[in-house]
């Protein structure tokens, strides 16, 4: 009987799709296999990519090839984590990688707050720009055709596939993980470099460790990959529709089309609202016996099968 029965057996409405994942729990030898098998997809992914452009040509490769190497990236950790889970179910209890503890925010509170900080934290980061040196043309050009196929391949790829599979990884796996081995403020930072590191460059790496810094808090107070994931949509579109605006094309930052004044005050204020809404979140107390408010789960019990 598959996972996804199992849940329907342990009293939960309807399929969990991130059942299969609930016992595994990585601690630091976790989290380096988890980034072995996320290097080997990688390889995949390319090889995907090239053999799509061996047998499409490159032009059509460069513009959907995202749809199919992206998800193919994810297999060799989706089948490593599945079985580790499943190895783990009968004798640990797990950690749901999706809870619903909102604290007196409730569901929509919670989901406001988070749009706002993500936009506010996107603007701030991008004040980044203005220290980074000039981005290589290789790489800007490799990045900008991620961005310039047709407008629902660019969305299904930054605003679908990116928050699903990269917020299962970098929350639901590393920092779900890390919250019940160390303490939450190293948990969330490590997450938060990981979440860096898997960019492969700089220029995005620096805004996704403060992005991650503020997913990490959300998630540790809520327990909600739902959230996390809707954080990421939301900066992720932002992203993609700006860059469909010609006359920002040409503009490294919005201080480049933005009087000073104007800039440097939507700035300060972006900063304090990311501060006051991360405070907000913080104030959500986590429950008794918890070291986060990931929804415990007992160890899986089958003798009713």
């Amino acid at each position: 009987m598959t996972f996804f029965k199992r849940n329907k057996i342990e009293g939960r409405r309807g399929y969990d799709i991130f059942g299969t994942f609930k016992y595994y729990v990585p601690g630091g030898s976790g989290i380096f296999w988890i980034l072995i098998m996320f290097m080997l997809g990688g390889i995949l992914g390319n090889i995907v990519t090239v053999a799509l452009a061996a047998l499409t040509g490159p032009e059509f490769a460069a513009e959907y090839g995202m749809l199919f190497s992206y998800p193919v990236m994810f297999i060799p950790l989706l089948v490593f984590a599945s079985a580790a889970s499943r190895r783990n179910a009968l004798t640990e209890p797990g950690v749901a990688l999706d809870s619903n503890n909102f604290g007196k925010l409730h569901w929509w509170g919670a989901t406001l707050l988070v749009c706002l900080v993500t936009l506010a934290a996107a603007f701030a980061a991008d004040a980044l720009n203005l220290i980074m040196p000039p981005m290589p043309e290789w790489l800007e050009n490799i990045l900008g055709s991620m961005l310039q196929g047709p407008l629902w391949v660019t969305l299904l790829s930054v605003s679908v596939f990116a928050p699903l599979f990269e917020e299962w990884l970098c929350r639901g796996l590393v920092l779900r993980g890390l919250l019940q081995k160390t303490k939450p403020a190293a948990a969330i930072l490590i997450s938060a470099i990981f979440f860096a590191a898997i960019h492969l460059n700089p220029w995005q790496a620096l805004p996704a460790f403060i992005l991650g810094v503020i997913f990490g808090i959300v998630y540790y107070k809520t327990g909600s990959l739902k959230l996390t994931m809707l954080m990421h949509f939301v900066n992720n579109t932002f992203s993609a529709v700006l860059s469909r605006i010609d006359a920002l094309k040409d503009f490294d930052c919005f201080a480049d089309v933005m009087d000073p004044a104007a800039y440097w005050s939507i700035f300060a204020v972006c900063v304090v609202a990311v501060v006051a809404i991360c405070l907000i979140f913080l104030r959500i107390p986590v429950k008794d016996g918890q070291r986060s408010n990931c929804d415990i789960v007992p160890a899986a019990d089958w003798s009713k099968e």
